[in-house]
């Protein structure tokens, strides 16, 4: 074959038909399994069911108005899906990321079927790995690792055979854990550490160590579908690259305003591996204004998407190590904003939860604060009903978005 390649007399229509020759050669003989294929140039592009595939999903948790952090969608008997479905469709969705597998898994398989076969849209399934539970995670505790590596293996036992299955995340933002930021937790080992610094480091080890554990066993039983690690950015990649060496994928959240800067090339020379932008995005509200702003969040999510897709193969970039990018959010979430308190899930809060310079439109908000967590959905929910449920409203975004994935 190298020698076919030095053929001087290949004029280029014969070389790029040569090179397509080249590259679905490396994917026959898979028997149909989910894999990431690995250009010469050290590119990867992810292969379902024996073809490219381009991941242009968005987080669904479709939270109806006036139902909070409780809200169990796959058991919701409205079936919200089958109504978004048809407009994700349209808007050229091929998967859609949910961070859980709810309370009841034969009601999560209804769904993947449900999306799989009406609209040809898989599922990411993930897994909090205990983040939420009442009484927080704690990874160095043997016990509550094991219970969670079994509730993680008992999902992907009853749907690893499902073919609307795209890949299992584990975890989305735990790392955080280990510095404190969203939750606490400890054991005497680690208490004995005197520097601080070194404490975090322990419990990344810790951590990454545990997510690998799950990954392999993982692997034990589903042979088809690739395990991600879902990540908060790249704090601490640089010890994921050293215990989680059976993940396939990583999936990083990413919020670093139109574009995602060195992102890409930092991965790639810390962690080697397909990155997966498991949450992009904007939100639709300027808290400087004090008005919603249609157009910056289309102007933003375009951006982020082109950033993105400069970054696959898929544009002909040879070294890219994108495998495709998840819209947050589907829908707004008006629950968000004071999560504990029920009369606030009726409202729509205009008040924004957090700061981030990169969206420099509305920074100089109040104290800087100008990321509205209840506007980041690319469709608006209104309290009219419309098909048993509340009705269905398109951003801007979701025309603009539509115009590049439709193409």
């Amino acid at each position: 074959m190298r020698k076919i390649k030095k053929r001087l007399y290949l004029d280029e229509a014969s070389k790029i038909i040569f090179a397509c020759l080249i590259f679905l050669s490396a994917c026959i003989g898979k028997d149909g399994a989910y894999y990431i294929h690995r250009s010469e140039e050290g590119g990867y592009t992810l292969i379902v069911e024996d073809k490219p595939f381009l991941v242009r999903g968005v987080t669904y948790n479709p939270t109806p108005i006036g139902m909070g952090f409780d809200y169990d969608l796959f058991s919701d008997p409205s079936k919200p899906w089958l109504i978004d479905g048809k407009l994700m469709k349209e808007l050229g969705v091929n998967c859609v990321r949910v961070y859980s597998c709810g309370r009841d898994i034969d009601k999560l398989r209804e769904f993947v079927r449900d999306m799989y076969n009406n609209f040809g849209i898989y599922t990411i399934v993930g897994d909090w790995l205990g983040l939420w539970n009442d009484c927080g995670p704690n990874y160095s505790d043997k016990n509550f690792r094991e219970e969670v590596k079994r509730q993680v293996l008992e999902v992907v036992e009853k749907l690893k055979d499902e073919k609307g299955i795209l890949m299992w995340v584990l975890g989305n933002e735990n790392n955080y854990t280990c510095m404190g930021n969203i939750s606490f937790w400890t054991s005497k080992e680690i208490e004995e550490i005197d520097d601080p610094a070194e404490k975090v480091m322990r419990k990344a080890e810790i951590y990454y160590a545990f997510v690998n554990e799950i990954a392999e066993a993982i692997k034990a039983v589903d042979k088809k579908h690739l395990v991600a690690l879902g990540n908060g950015e790249v704090l601490l990649l640089d010890k994921a690259a050293n215990y989680c060496k059976s993940v396939d994928v990583l999936a990083i959240i990413a919020y670093r305003g139109k574009k995602f800067g060195t992102l890409f090339s930092y991965i790639k020379s810390n962690f080697d591996k397909p990155v997966l932008i498991s949450e992009f995005g904007a939100d639709s509200f300027d808290s400087y204004k004090g008005e919603e702003n249609e157009d910056i969040q289309a102007e933003y999510i375009v951006s982020q998407w082109e950033d993105l897709y400069r970054n696959t193969t898929f544009s002909g970039n040879n070294k890219g190590n994108c495998i495709g990018g998840v819209i947050f959010a589907w829908t707004d979430e008006w629950w968000k904003h004071n999560e504990g308190y029920h009369p606030d899930w009726w409202v729509q809060n205009k008040e924004a939860g957090w700061s981030n310079g990169s969206y420099y439109f509305d920074i100089k908000a109040e104290n800087n604060l100008n990321m509205n967590e209840e506007w980041f959905g690319i469709v608006k929910i209104s309290q009219d009903k419309e098909f048993g449920i509340n009705k269905r409203i398109p951003k801007k975004a979701y025309f603009s978005i539509k115009d590049i994935w439709r193409k």
